[in-house]
Formats: structure tokens, C-alpha cells, sequence
């Protein structure tokens, strides 16, 4: 287990996950979103972002958070190892609403509010993001460890494990 992936819908706790993993393992740990996001909001370019994403890649070890689709593919290539937190609708819209107005290290602003945008990425993410994700596992998942996760108790059983 030196190089992992945490993906799973918005809310569901994936940076926590990742922290306490990176806490655990003392694995770097890079947040997709840090990388992406830019303090005022906008977006660094597209080829910044993947050359950012492949120059962790080439490294030995690493812990990366997010889901960021277009790079799943990508990343299930380099890792050796896969968390998918795959939890109810109601559990990650809770978990996102939670962190409204916190600061938090994965993400370079607070939010103010859960906008009703994401809010909706959210309730669609079961739908059409998990198949793609699962697919992507099975065409990918030969030899690495794959852990799936439907509940934050089953995650932290885990953690506690190791």
C-alpha cells in the first residue's frame, strides 16, 4: 500500500478518510482539489493539471483525494491501492452540508453555503458516476487492492485495523 486512491461521491468524507490514512501510513497526501482550485475560485488550465497529477504519479509513494473523473482512469493505471467510499445519498449530502463554513485544508476557501449545483451533483452522483466508477474498477482492478466501503463505521473499522 504505497500508492493510493480515495474516490467516492462529494460529502462522503474522503479528505477525512485520506488525512487519517496519511496519518496511519505517513504517506504524502495530495488533494485533487488544491491542486485544481486556485484561492479566488477559478481553475488552473486543464494540461497544468494533469502534468501537476502526472508528476505525482511518477513519485514512489502517494495518498490522492478526489474524484476528478476524466482522471480516474489515469490514476487506477499508477495506484496499487483503492478506497471507494460508496455511501447512501443521505450520508454524503449530510456530510457536505456539514462542512459548510468550515475551513478546511483540501480546499482553498471556505464554503458558505451548499450551492444548489453541487447540491444536485450530489443526488446525481449514485447514478451517473458510481456505474462509470465501478467499470472503470473492473477493467482496471487486476492485482490492486480494492476497498469499497458503504459506510463511514465500516471505513473507521478499518483505519483502526492498521
Amino acid at each position: 500500500m504505497k500508492r493510493i486512491i480515495v474516490i467516492g461521491s462529494p460529502g462522503a468524507g474522503k479528505s477525512t478518510f485520506a488525512r487519517q490514512l496519511r496519518d496511519i501510513t505517513g504517506l504524502p497526501l495530495y488533494y485533487l482539489d488544491m491542486i485544481w482550485h486556485l484561492p479566488d475560485r477559478t481553475t488552473i488550465a486543464k494540461d497544468e493539471f494533469d502534468q501537476k497529477l502526472m508528476d505525482i504519479l511518477k513519485t514512489d509513494t502517494w495518498i490522492i483525494d478526489g474524484n476528478y473523473g476524466r482522471t480516474i482512469e489515469m490514476r487506477l493505471k499508477y495506484c496499487d491501492t483503492v478506497f471507494l467510499l460508496d455511501y447512501p445519498l443521505e450520508v454524503c449530502l449530510a456530510g457536505a452540508k456539514a462542512r459548510v463554513g468550515k475551513k478546511r485544508e483540501e480546499i482553498p476557501w471556505v464554503e458558505e453555503e451548499l450551492d444548489e449545483e453541487f447540491r444536485q451533483w450530489i443526488i446525481d452522483f449514485p447514478e451517473t458516476k458510481l456505474p462509470q466508477i465501478y467499470g472503470l474498477l473492473e477493467q482496471y482492478g487486476a492485482g490492486k487492492e480494492i476497498n469499497i466501503f458503504r459506510s463511514r463505521e465500516d471505513a473507521n473499522k478499518y483505519l483502526e485495523s492498521i
